[in-house]
């Protein structure tokens, strides 16, 4: 029995990569510091699958900031305007990354979007029909070489060429198959300078194949690889998918000469019957048995159970993770703070390094008996504190019609619209404002015990005081108290809820060096008490404008978290609906008449093939956010809020969601979203945002106004709002009042026009 992983946790046990590339990013450290620090994270973690006995080590798999981005870097995708910076190759990349404003240029940063069904984000790399698709790049190559010097041998990993052409946006008239030629001769040069290092394996991630594809793609699936594998001579390669079945394309994979084969078997739910139909003998079926997005431990009777199944079928089995370990925390070691009792049922990217290892010595016989034996007990045990008897007659007594809003939208616009009385083009953000030292020292004073309760409020209410005379200054329309109590917008709702447990060290990278430290959902959902009300209300008793109160979704709330495996994710949503549901009734009785339920992870979960979108997801995650809201009156206007995903397929039914603003992350997408809207026939008023706050540029007036004026092409000024693209909590204080300032103006000009 041999094992693979097919990636690792790139930012350091500690987040080390995090800081020191935000140092890097302010002038504090330099490139070879930087390159120095990546060096030893690739060390320790080689080392670390080496000392686990995992036979596939990947190299490769780390990156600055985005494997996607690598690739397009790699092979000379690379627009224009950055190239013509006058910066060192690294900087370009992070300006891609980025974007840059500054004495080199002044440059926006490519498209950001969800990694397939994860809260991973991917850069979406572009390509004119001036470009030219070749091999420029050695990474790959020294970080092989890098591993082998230490002892190791590696299986380079790679974006497939498949999977990049299909993701690349393609900024003029050419399109995939116009490059099918360059990509070929462009991989053919990269698996020839592994042949000639001496690579025994290569991996292609092929990623895209678990989607729907047509005869086209097939053709184009089949043409790329007919002649990249050409070439291949004595190293083997292995074609990895993940995060599904690879259904339309199983027989296309089989008839080319790939050495392996790399299927989900927990994500993909045709996978098993695609393989009982037939395996070549002469190909390894690396079988990913070992959740690499769920942080439970491994059910190892019911995985020795489907390899055995598999090998009695005459197939060699690898046994590997169902796709790259990025998707979890790097270890449990330095979580002191759960008990043993909860650990035991967890399991991170370390540790999954030891049930591969577990697992190959029990299919080996090499394994002691108290392995397999310790491992069924902890499957046959409850777990304490997980069920709540009265949360699940709750949610077996919702009816159809506590999924209904009465009256109707184009009733409750009109009744808002007298009700608020806003001007045309009404400004507000997204809810948080920068999180500043001070304000992070005072959350972590106030959790280790050196603040009272009394001090940490009167600090945050100073803060709420000081933003909401910022935001009256800058003449917003509708305001936000600025969550500088909240550490994350999910985890701060799950710690007062019932059925979450919380990590202390448990990072996830969600992009670059933005990490997330997600809740695990351990039971059942229900509200405590009041989360939010006193301090929208305290907001609210300092300004005559609207106050937005601020909730995180439940299908958000669900998606950010490590779900449970017991109970199905819409009953678990659904019991999360319901708590937040009890919060929305409390801001409305406490005169809170504007509240915003963002549901930026609406898409993550989404099946990655259409014929399951409603099935399987849509008609119950829409409906969860309905219940949150259907209890509320005609004059309370319920907003959400969306980001950094694909949502141009889904228009109908997030505007079957029934709320009365929709506010979209747009900038990094060129507007891309609003062609659907009015294609659509979108009903809800809808805030596109204006520009991208992922970024330190601040965007100038005529910028916002031009967008602006593209949004009016498209969407009825009644129902037209101005927004940032997403929260602020991120960015600094100066660059947040200067960007807010040109938003406001730009508004205010174009309102000038129109009346």
């Amino acid at each position: 029995m041999q094992t693979s992983v097919i990636g690792f946790p790139r930012v350091g046990e500690l987040r080390e990569l995090k800081f020191a590339t935000e140092k890097f990013f302010k002038g504090l450290v330099s490139e070879q510091e930087l390159e120095a620090l990546a060096k030893d994270i690739r060390k320790k973690q080689w080392l670390k699958m080496q000392e686990k006995e995992v036979d596939f080590i990947p190299s490769n798999d780390f990156s600055f900031y985005d494997n996607f981005l690598d690739a397009a870097v790699l092979f000379n995708i690379i627009p224009e305007r950055y190239r013509e910076l006058s910066l060192s190759p690294l900087e370009k990349y992070f300006a891609m990354a980025r974007g840059y404003k500054g004495p080199a240029g002044d440059v926006k940063a490519l498209a950001m979007k969800k990694w397939f069904n994860t809260n991973y984000h991917y850069m979406v790399a572009e390509i004119s029909d001036k470009d030219e698709i070749s091999l420029v790049g050695d990474k790959p190559f020294k970080e092989y070489e890098e591993a082998k010097a230490l002892g190791v041998e590696t299986k380079p990993v790679v974006i497939g060429p498949f999977t990049l052409l299909k993701l690349l946006r393609y900024t003029e008239k050419k399109t995939e198959k116009d490059f099918l030629q360059q990509a070929v001769s462009a991989y053919k040069a990269y698996v020839e300078k592994f042949v000639s290092l001496g690579a025994k394996w290569l991996a292609f991630d092929e990623a895209y194949l678990v989607r729907d594809l047509d005869k086209e793609d097939l053709a184009l699936f089949i043409a790329l690889y007919q002649e990249i594998l050409s070439v291949k001579g004595e190293t083997k390669v292995l074609l990895q998918t993940y995060f599904g079945d690879v259904r339309d394309a199983f027989e296309s994979i089989l008839a080319l000469p790939f050495d392996g084969i790399g299927l989900d078997f927990l994500e993909g739910k045709e996978t098993k019957n695609l393989v009982a139909k037939g395996f070549p003998k002469d190909k390894l079926l690396f079988a990913g048995l070992v959740n690499g997005k769920n942080i439970w431990r491994n059910h190892y009777e019911k995985t020795i159970e489907q390899v055995k199944d598999l090998e009695a079928k005459g197939i060699s089995v690898v046994l590997g993770t169902s796709c790259s370990l990025l998707h979890v925390p790097y270890t449990l070691e330095g979580e002191n703070k759960l008990s043993a009792e909860v650990k035991r049922h967890f399991s991170f990217a370390v540790e999954k390094l030891s049930e591969l290892l577990d697992l190959k010595k029990v299919l080996s016989g090499k394994a002691e008996s108290s392995v397999l034996e310790e491992n069924k007990a902890l499957f046959a045990s409850v777990r304490p504190n997980s069920e709540d008897k009265a949360v699940k007659e709750r949610c077996a007594a919702i009816t159809d019609a506590d999924y209904t809003r009465l009256p109707a939208f184009s009733e409750r616009e009109k009744i808002q619209k007298e009700e608020f009385k806003l001007p045309l083009f009404p400004t507000t953000t997204i809810g948080s404002f920068p999180q500043s030292a001070d304000v992070r020292q005072n959350r972590n004073a106030f959790k280790k015990g050196e603040k009272t309760k009394e001090e940490y409020v009167a600090f945050n209410r100073e803060k709420i005081a000081e933003w909401v005379k910022i935001q009256e200054d800058l003449d917003l329309d509708v305001l936000v108290h600025g969550e500088f109590e909240r550490n994350d917008m999910v985890e701060y709702f799950g710690e007062l809820l019932s059925g979450f447990l919380f990590t202390e060290k448990a990072w996830v990278q969600s992009y670059g060096t933005r990490c997330v430290k997600p809740p695990i959902i351990w039971g059942d959902v229900r509200r405590l008490s009041a989360m939010t009300v006193e301090w929208s209300t305290y907001a609210q008793s300092l300004t005559k404008r609207p106050m937005k109160g601020m909730l995180t979704g439940p299908v958000t709330i669900l998606n950010w978290s490590f779900p449970r495996e017991d109970i199905s994710i819409a009953e678990s949503t659904k019991q999360i609906a319901l708590a937040i549901r009890d919060e929305v009734l409390d801001l409305e009785k406490n005169g809170i008449k504007i509240i915003q339920v963002d549901e930026a992870a609406l898409r993550e979960k989404l099946p990655l093939r259409k014929s399951d979108w409603y099935s399987e997801y849509l008609d119950w995650a829409i409906p969860a956010f309905r219940l949150v809201h259907s209890g509320c009156q005609a004059n309370t206007q319920i907003h959400t809020h969306m980001c950094y995903s694909e949502f141009t397929d889904i228009i109908p039914a997030i505007d079957n969601m029934d709320a009365d603003v929709i506010s979209f992350e747009a900038s990094r997408s060129d507007l891309q979203i609003l062609d659907s809207l009015r294609e659509n026939h979108f009903r809800t008023e809808v805030g596109p945002g204006v520009y991208d706050i992922h970024s330190p540029r601040v965007p100038s007036v005529e910028e916002i106004k031009e967008a602006l004026e593209k949004m009016l092409k498209k969407i009825e000024k009644e129902k037209l709002w101005v927004n940032p693209d997403c929260g602020l909590k991120t960015r600094g204080r100066e660059e947040t009042l200067a960007s807010l300032k040109n938003l406001v103006q730009a508004a205010k000009e174009l309102r000038n026009e129109y009346c």
